[in-house]
């Protein structure tokens, strides 16, 4: 497993257009014959999901801190 919280954002997401880009290339290629790896699509979309889900918690994480930050009205 790919530690993805030490990549910044820009890196992350260039990465998941590889990601599926290959896994569009897996789809398709293996649509006229029997894919050998099968596999390998299914590590793909998890390491997709997993990018995804960092992002993500970088995003709510961001926005905490955005609230946190705020003075509150008395």
């Amino acid at each position: 497993m790919a530690d993805f919280s030490k990549q910044n954002v820009e890196e992350l997401k260039k990465l998941i257009a590889d990601k599926r880009e290959s896994l569009r290339v897996f789809r398709f290629g293996g649509a006229g014959s029997r894919t050998r790896d099968v596999r390998s699509g299914r590590n793909v979309r998890k390491e997709i999901a997993q990018i995804l889900t960092e992002l993500r918690a970088r995003d709510l994480s961001a926005a905490k801190t955005k609230i946190a930050s705020k003075p509150k009205k008395a």
